[in-house]
């Protein structure tokens, strides 16, 4: 009997999830004026000129974006915890601060500081990175947090440390082989964020992925709806990756101490 219930809950879910991706691909690719179907719209996210610039832009933020994110965070968090545990509170604070600030606030509050980031960058797209990293701190926070409370830090590190290993070994050969999984929830969420975000990016007068479906789709229905499937896919894509990595480390070894 739990079997069934079982099964027919998952059945349920799959209707609730799927149903609307497949309207999406159903719309996408019918013919809206002669019938039938095409595959004009999907063609058009490579013969589009416009949007094929916004999704290598985008995908250009989500790589700077993550970049950027690990490298102010995950040291500052190891750092923080073995070394001065009374931040904690403090970085948690800041961190999770941006939830509760309105993207129209935080694109009014740094317009005068894009005034130097335009006049020292150039007027790129690209300077949203430093929006998004500020944008993405809750979210690889708290998967950066989890993956260090599961495992013994201070041990880890004296050990290292023992064996004569420097602070920037200690890091990336021990510490971060630990919370591998951490660390790429932290960078899927953020690539996840970054292609979904449109209001910062809409505001501040760039071309993203999100702002030109948006334009496309005062013209274009279906191209429109193509390209917001197509970041949906890829989306789901990251978080199956994502699931088989976790697994996989699970059922592994844990990484050892190394020098």
């Amino acid at each position: 009997m739990r079997t069934v219930v079982r099964g027919a809950l998952w059945v349920l879910f799959g209707l609730f999830f799927l149903f609307p991706l497949y309207a999406m691909a159903d719309f996408s690719t019918r013919n809206l004026i002669a019938g039938g179907r095409t595959w004009q719209a999907w063609a058009n996210l490579v013969a589009d000129e416009a949007l094929y610039q916004s999704i290598v832009v985008s995908l250009l933020l989500a790589v700077l974006t993550v970049a950027a994110m690990l490298v102010l965070l995950v040291p500052t968090m190891i750092w923080v915890r073995l070394r001065a545990p009374w931040a904690k509170g403090l970085v948690e604070f800041l961190c999770l601060l941006p939830l509760t600030i309105p993207a129209l606030v935080i694109v009014v509050g740094l317009r005068n500081v894009y005034l130097w980031v335009t006049y020292l960058l150039g007027e790129s797209a690209l300077t949203l990175t430093f929006v998004y990293v500020v944008v993405v701190l809750p979210f690889a926070y708290r998967a950066i947090d989890a993956a260090l409370s599961g495992i013994d830090l201070q041990t880890l590190a004296e050990a290292a440390r023992s064996l004569g290993a420097g602070w920037l070994t200690t890091i990336t050969r021990v510490v971060v082989p630990n919370i591998w999984s951490g660390i790429l929830s932290a960078a899927f969420i953020s690539i996840a964020v970054v292609l979904g975000e449109f209001t910062i990016a809409s505001l501040s007068g760039y071309e993203t992925l999100q702002v030109q479906i948006v334009l496309i789709g005062k013209s274009d229905g279906p191209t429109s709806v193509a390209a917001s499937l197509a970041t949906l896919l890829f989306g789901f894509v990251l978080l199956l990756i994502l699931s088989l990595v976790t697994r996989g480390r699970r059922g592994g070894k844990t990484p050892g101490v190394t020098t």
